[in-house]
């Protein structure tokens, strides 16, 4: 099968398996990172580096984005030697960022003015999933865009689910964002009551596991918790700016979220405390903040 020429920008966390995945299925790849460093695994393993996100762009008929806010995406796409200024018409943007979906719909009009196709594509299922291509893809764009996307897209996920329009992914990705607030708050939560009554918290898990208490985030990240221990797997930081997304997208449409609005007050005060960089389960810091030296100055 011939494999359209690809490049991948912006390789952190989920970026860097996510383009790992690519080549591993043989596509032709170039990538390009704002810190370059970044870019030598995937180039060892046969990837092209290309100095600019235009000139990364200039060589691809499928051209992906795994940025972290709505600023850096605008930039990589459209600041100078940018994507804008080296894609060719016809090529298409695969934004796999979690932006706000009006952002989205803006970009792909100022790439369209262009001829350059827009998919919205925000994804979850973690850095586990990046690396194992299990990831869940919420899509929105047009639908002969999402099947010249297809083979690119089942290459990183196992699910690919299309909502619509160009922003509907994004406002798909809002609302997985407030249900990743409340299972993680709510599990960290039952751990902290389940360690004050002295149970043991390994096999209260696995007793739940299989329950109606059954989650993602129970299955994959009650362990962290118990270790009060948080290497990355999403950054809070990155949870708290999509949580604000999803909260004024909420606003705008009406809707009151007490318990994501909560839980950003929680985020607040550990990001505040020096936790941002750490997994979202870093949660569990606040129920339980006698296991952090100091930490019981969070609710302070």
């Amino acid at each position: 099968m011939t494999r359209s020429f690809v490049a991948f920008l912006g390789l952190g966390a989920l970026g860097a398996p996510m383009a790992q995945r690519l080549l591993a299925a043989g596509f032709p790849l170039t990538v390009h990172n704002r810190s370059r460093k970044a870019e030598e695994a995937l180039a060892a393993a046969g990837a092209g580096r290309a100095a600019t996100a235009a000139a990364a762009a200039a060589s691809a008929e499928l051209i992906a984005l795994c940025l972290s806010d709505d600023t850096a995406v605008e930039q990589v796409l459209l600041a100078p030697v940018g994507v804008a200024e080296g894609a060719a018409p016809g090529s298409l943007v695969i934004d796999f960022s979690t932006i706000a979906a009006a952002t989205s719909r803006r970009l792909a009009a100022r790439l369209g003015e262009l001829g350059v196709g827009y998919l919205d594509a925000p994804v979850t299922g973690g850095t586990e999933g990046a690396r194992a291509g299990t990831l869940s893809l919420l899509v929105g764009g047009p639908s002969d865009q999402l099947e010249r996307a297809r083979p690119l897209l089942e290459a990183v996920g196992s699910r690919i689910s299309h909502f619509g329009p160009v922003g509907s992914g994004q406002q798909v990705k809002a609302v997985n964002q407030i249900l990743v607030a409340g299972s993680y708050a709510a599990l960290a939560e039952g751990l902290a009551l389940a360690r004050a009554l002295g149970l043991p918290l390994q096999q209260v898990c696995g007793a739940l596991e299989g329950g109606a208490a059954g989650s993602w985030a129970l299955q994959h990240r009650a362990g962290r918790m118990i270790e009060n221990s948080y290497p990355l797997g999403f950054r809070l930081a990155l949870h708290r700016k999509d949580l604000a997304i999803a909260l004024d997208t909420a606003a705008a449409a009406g809707v009151a979220l007490p318990i994501s609005a909560s839980v950003a007050g929680i985020e607040d005060a550990l990001i505040a405390a020096g936790h941002g960089d750490e997994d979202v389960s870093a949660l569990a810091r606040w129920f339980s903040p006698d296991q952090t030296p100091g930490a019981g100055s969070l609710r302070e």
